[in-house]
């Protein structure tokens, strides 16, 4: 199926199942998908390469100046020095100017799927689709131990960290994380990816049905 220039703007805290559900509705509706939270990951990665400090934002700037498609291929953009790093370069107003033309351009010309934390609410505001995707913190910290294959006694730690990185989140001066006010929230709590997935397909064709024809 494709709808024409087709923009929904997902959010969410981390581990709550939205990249897994913007990357199955890019795939259904033929849209591109950007992963938003990697421009972040990615701009961490580069600082700590260089043995900078995150929260300097003069380096942190330059890093997101510099970022090239090639830095969001990296394997690892994902470990738990970068899930910190990015957390705090994530808040600087520098880094966030510099990365937001680069996402509102991807979705310019024909539509897209995009994740992360202020889609709905900074990035693209205008989408005719947003949905905020959140779950129980126990939950959340099960599956990204799972995703880890981390040992038993990890659990904790990861459960702390997804708690710290929540609040900073939700806390930071320049675009919090929070719900647009039109979002459709979906809480994944009790779903697998493949029940989260038709849940989140019907919210989609229901609004698109009242405000959008198929193309």
């Amino acid at each position: 199926m494709r709808v024409a220039a087709l923009i929904i703007a997902i959010d969410g805290p981390a581990a709550a199942g939205k990249g897994t559900l913007a990357r199955r509705l890019a795939a259904h509706f033929g849209l591109p998908y950007l992963d938003t939270g990697l421009l972040y990951r990615a701009v961490a990665r580069r600082v700590l390469d260089h043995g900078g400090d995150p929260a300097d934002q003069q380096a942190a700037a330059r890093a997101a100046a510099a970022l090239t498609a090639e830095d969001l291929t990296r394997d690892d953009l994902r470990t738990d020095d970068v899930d910190r790093a990015a957390s705090v370069v994530a808040g600087q107003a520098p880094v966030r100017a510099a990365l937001l033309a680069f996402q509102r351009h991807f979705a310019a010309s024909q539509g897209a799927v995009l994740d992360g934390r202020d889609i709905g609410t900074v990035v693209l505001p205008e989408a005719p689709v947003k949905l905020f995707v959140t779950a129980a913190p126990a939950a959340r910290a099960e599956r990204r131990w799972r995703e880890r294959a981390a040992a038993p006694e990890d659990l904790a730690r990861i459960t702390a960290e997804l708690a710290l990185r929540d609040a900073q989140d939700a806390a930071r001066a320049i675009a919090p994380l929070r719900p647009a006010a039109d979002a459709v929230t979906l809480d994944t709590t009790a779903l697998d990816p493949e029940a989260a997935f038709q849940a989140a397909l019907a919210i989609v064709l229901a609004i698109i049905g009242a405000r959008s024809p198929l193309s």
